[in-house]
């Protein structure tokens, strides 16, 4: 029996690695221009579809998701230019009603150019029972896209810790106008954050696709990574990656303990009920940083 939780266990970690890698794509935007962008989930579905277009139409594998990638780095950029650096001086709460309607903007130009029907996504791993000791197996699958995720995370992690450009990232996120003093470019600064996100978003849009179909349903789960953002304390991706992990095995041992007795829902909410729980111990997030400001 034990066993048994520890297989299911680990399961729910796998895919919290992927809510992991979208609450990073969370991080970035907020920890460079304080914008909650509620639009990356639909960013995740926009990816998935464009490169299933491009497999449908014939186009060889990785040709496909060089051109998906390029799109999505060129959409972040276009919206960062074009629709949010004309908001720059209003408040909190207009940018994020921004982000809004780019996410029922993308989500409806979606339905209107592929309609409503669900799209297979083979990436070559099956998703087959791996053996690992006698009476315990992991979906090779999970492992794969886990694996994916999360050198994602770690390169991400890296980049934004110890490269010039990550460094510039988080002095932008700490004080604008002493980074403008010191000659740090802000626009290209919350250019490079939203390219990343759009990066984000096809790997994801990838891996989940790959399990679950190309469907709408697609940026409702990777919203469940807002619960793992909020958990993590906004601004901190290591925070954002034991986050993902906790809320993954919370949902699948929820679902397995908890389900026959409050109905088999429980995966769908079980994460915001963990996030609420964090947020009412510690209201800046397990690793968030408590912010003061002068009155």
């Amino acid at each position: 029996m034990g066993l048994f939780y520890l297989q299911i266990a680990v399961g729910g970690l796998l895919a919290g690695v992927m809510y992991s890698l979208i609450a990073v794509g969370f991080v970035l935007i907020y920890k460079s221009s304080k914008i909650f962008n509620f639009a990356q989930g639909a960013m995740v579905l926009g990816a998935a579809l464009t490169f299933v277009s491009f497999i449908e139409m014939g186009v060889p594998f990785w040709l496909s998701l060089l051109i998906t990638t390029l799109i999505m780095i060129v959409f972040g950029i276009a919206v960062e230019r074009f629709a949010l650096r004309k908001l720059a001086n209003t408040s909190l709460l207009t940018l994020f009603m921004a982000t809004v309607g780019l996410a029922f903007f993308v989500e409806g130009l979606a339905q209107f150019v592929w309609g409503g029907q669900v799209h297979g996504l083979e990436l070559g791993i099956e998703d087959m029972p791996l053996s690992v000791t006698s009476g315990f197996t992991v979906s090779q699958f999970d492992l794969f896209a886990a694996a994916v995720a999360g050198g994602l995370v770690i390169v991400l992690a890296v980049f934004f810790t110890y490269t010039r450009t990550g460094l510039h990232l988080q002095a932008v996120a700490d004080n604008v106008l002493a980074s403008l003093s010191v000659g740090i470019p802000i626009t290209r600064m919350w250019m490079i954050a939203w390219a990343t996100a759009g990066v984000i978003a096809i790997v994801a849009g990838l891996m989940w696709g790959a399990r679950l179909g190309v469907q709408y349903t697609l940026s409702v789960v990777a919203l469940k990574a807002l619960p793992v953002f909020i958990m993590g304390g906004f601004t901190s991706i290591s925070g954002a990656i034991i986050a993902g992990l906790i809320v993954g095995a919370a949902e699948a041992l929820g679902e397995l303990i908890l389900g026959p007795y409050l109905g088999w829902g429980t995966q769908i909410w079980i994460a915001y009920a963990v996030a609420l729980i964090v947020v009412l111990i510690r209201p800046s997030g397990m690793f968030g940083q408590k912010e003061v400001q002068r009155i």
